[in-house]
This record gives structure tokens, sequence and C-alpha cells, in this order.
């Protein structure tokens, strides 16, 4: 994991319509990088669409969010259209950015083993410093609660 007050890792990834976007290019804003385990899944779904809903407010407040997991540009594609997503979801197809972020981790299910993103928010500032991070991330007011970090900010 990345600590807070360290350089938040450099990254070029694709969005949903295949535009390639650098973390530089957001040099000057707060960026809320938010990581997530999969595409069009219930917790998945909450959470793309609070941020969905709440993006004037966060553009208010001088940030930009974007969305990471590891499937591709056409999942990304389908997922943004199915739920009218207005911010970049981004594709990390081989999870280098996720384990970059140290946020590809070895997960368990009934038992059984396997590599996978956990659900996490770091909260970068203008200057690319992490200053917030957010682990094992439940959904329910998860995007209200970052809003309200960078407003006190």
């Amino acid at each position: 994991m990345i600590e807070i007050g360290s350089r938040a890792p450099a990254f070029t990834l694709k969005d949903q319509s295949g535009t390639p976007h650098r973390l530089s290019s957001y040099a000057g804003k707060y960026v809320v990088l938010y990581f997530y385990p999969k595409d069009d899944t219930s917790g998945c779904t909450k959470q793309a669409c609070a941020f969905r809903d709440d993006k004037r407010k966060f553009s208010r407040a001088g940030a930009v969010v974007l969305g990471v997991s590891p499937q591709g540009e056409p999942s990304k594609a389908k997922f943004a259209a199915k739920y009218e997503l207005n911010f970049p979801v981004l594709a990390d197809d081989d999870a280098s950015v996720c384990t970059k972020y140290g946020v590809w981790q070895e997960k368990s299910m009934y038992g059984r083993k396997y590599m996978g993103v956990v659900r996490t928010t770091y909260l970068i500032d203008p200057a690319g410093t992490v200053v917030q991070r957010w682990d094992k991330v439940k959904v329910g007011d998860h995007a209200e609660a970052v809003l309200e970090f960078i407003k006190a900010r």
C-alpha cells in the first residue's frame, strides 16, 4: 500500500472509450483514485453510481474521480454505458497499477485463495501526494465521506 505523505505512483491507463489517462494530466486537482474488484457487480456498481451521482460536487471541490479495476476496455465500456457513468473507469488489464498501489492481494472465498483487488481509495492532492487512503472500503456512504474529507482540507 502507498503510505500517506508519499508521492503517488505514475500511471497511464485507458478508459471505457479507449482514451489514455495519465495521473500527471490531473496535476493541480485532487484525484480520487478508487480501486474496485469487478465491473457490474453489486458492490462495485453501488460505489460507481454514488461517485456518478456526486460528480458535480466533486468537480466543485476541485476533484476528479477515476475508477480502476483489472477488467479490459470492452468490460469498462459496457459497465459505463449501462450505468451512465460520467467519469473515467480505467482498464488495468494486467493489474500492474493495482500492484503498484498495493491493492492486488491474495483473497479468500469459500476456502479458495486467489489474487484480486482489495477495495481501496486513494486521495491524491494537486501536487501528486497521497493525502488519505481508505482501506477495505464499505461502499455505503463512502463517496460522501471522501467528498467531506476534501471539503475539510
